[in-house]
């Protein structure tokens, strides 16, 4: 699952990372005391839009780099680094895991109520984007031979969001980005559809394809 994240959420902050230095180079008009307009560079001297720059900001930024520096660190210890962590990764990782929920929980009540500005289409897309992306979970299980579990398992996690990881990116690492976007759709909408009805529906799908 965390493989499944760590491309969107790259994704995510390299165009953020596009779009603020692309803001940055654009020109400024301003009016001039002659009535004229003048042509300004933006906030880095007009400098232009250098994918370097963008990918070397996207890959060391705090949030993004503390995620992926765990992930290699878990994978290059090993079972020794899982013992010498596991009074943080265990017991004690429950109690933290169940306050951060609670205050996403408080997050998407409180961005819930910015949906109804949001436009038609996007609360159209957290409602069908799930049940397209099981589809398409469901059609690359079926390519390769999956049981049914697998194949359930797979549909759920193609069509949730991230309800954990991005956020909490996000919120770091694009502080400009809309909370009642990526919180209230991702909590306040794809999760309950996801639980009250969708899980049942995958397997209900899954299982009348396969057989």
């Amino acid at each position: 699952m965390a493989l499944m994240e760590l491309p969107a959420i790259i994704l995510a902050v390299l165009m953020a990372n596009a779009l603020r230095r692309s803001q940055a180079a654009a020109p400024v008009a301003v009016q001039a005391d002659g009535g004229g307009t003048l042509a300004l560079g933006g906030g880095h001297g007009g400098a232009g839009f250098s994918l370097s720059k963008v990918l070397h900001e996207s890959f060391t930024d705090g949030a993004q780099l503390l995620l992926l520096g765990a992930m290699a660190v878990g994978l290059l210890t090993g079972e020794a680094g899982q013992q010498a962590m596991k009074p943080f990764t265990g017991d004690l990782f429950k109690g933290m895991l169940a306050f951060f929920l609670l205050d996403m929980g408080l997050s998407a009540a409180r961005n819930l109520p910015g949906l109804r500005r949001q436009p038609p289409l996007l609360i159209a897309y957290g409602l069908l984007a799930p049940p397209v992306h099981a589809g398409l979970a469901l059609l690359l299980a079926q390519a390769a031979g999956l049981p049914l579990g697998d194949t359930v398992l797979l549909m759920v996690l193609a069509a949730s969001a991230s309800y954990i990881a991005v956020p909490a990116v996000v919120r770091y690492a694009i502080p400009e980005a809309n909370p009642s976007l990526y919180v209230g759709l991702s909590l306040g909408l794809t999760f309950p559809l996801n639980i009250l009805v969708g899980i049942t529906f995958y397997t209900q799908v899954a299982a009348w394809v396969l057989g």
